[in-house]
């Protein structure tokens, strides 16, 4: 028997990176996933992929950042399953921006997607978790939320107020049987590594500093399937004693300076 036989789970961002490779973890053990995200074409991709799980994988377009597509998110997952047993907070966007030129309106957007679209789906999601006895929700941070990053204030302050939702959602949701916890990523290699056309981890500063000069102690990125596997061990009865932690998977940079 598979960790997630007959568990509903809900992936945000679930149909490319990251999110895509969770959706592909969970599908394999046995769960009913729903994948949600902006762009029909990348869940289109995303099921094509998944096609050998495609009776108990699927894709509803969700913009997080807007609460009534939240609403709808959970009550089409419930039609479909009639349950939600996990949910992967995993929605981000992320673009490099000076401080002082920052719009108004990016600095929000950023917010409305990682802050307040983890707000909502775990408002809603522990609703009808809280009908069937309980669940977990992980939500995907990043080494971010407790480190500073150049020309990322937007991303930054989001990932450190994720870390703030998980610890406080964590408390308040415990009496309903709901463990709430987070992942924190460094350098993983996704699409959100390219800026500007280039792929970050391939540069030549990247790999004499955090490779070379063992800023990351493991001396490499990490690979998507690597953060997967933490978030369904957060996720699974395994962790049934571990509330409200924020777990590193980042090769050990945040132990180095």
């Amino acid at each position: 028997m598979s960790r997630f036989d007959g568990r509903t789970v809900i992936i945000t961002g679930g149909a490319t990176g990251i999110g895509l490779e969770t959706s592909e973890h969970f599908a394999a053990e046995g769960a009913d996933v729903v994948m949600a995200g902006r762009s029909v074409k990348s869940g289109t991709e995303a099921l094509l992929r998944l096609e050998r799980y495609k009776e108990r994988v699927h894709f509803i377009a969700t913009d997080v950042s807007v609460e009534e597509d939240v609403k709808r998110l959970i009550e089409q997952t419930m039609t479909l399953t009639g349950r939600v047993d996990v949910l992967v907070n995993n929605a981000a966007m992320f673009y490099e921006s000076d401080f002082m030129d920052e719009s108004t309106e990016r600095w929000r957007a950023v917010f409305d997607t990682i802050v307040n679209g983890a707000y909502w789906c775990t408002k809603y999601a522990a609703r009808a978790m809280k009908g069937t006895g309980g669940g977990a929700v992980v939500n995907v941070s990043s080494i971010n939320g407790v480190r500073a990053l150049m020309k990322s204030s937007h991303y930054n302050a989001a990932k450190g107020a994720l870390d703030q939702l998980t610890r406080g959602t964590a408390l308040e949701l415990s009496p309903l049987g709901i463990r709430v916890n987070g992942v924190a990523p460094g350098f993983i290699d996704t699409a959100l590594s390219v800026i500007g056309g280039v792929n970050e981890l391939e540069t030549e500063d990247f790999k004499h500093y955090y490779v070379g000069q063992r800023k990351i102690a493991l001396a490499r990125p990490g690979l998507p399937h690597e953060v997967a596997r933490a978030i369904l061990f957060l996720a699974s009865e395994e962790a049934s004693y571990i509330q409200g932690a924020i777990l590193p998977v980042d090769g050990g940079l945040s132990i180095t300076f």
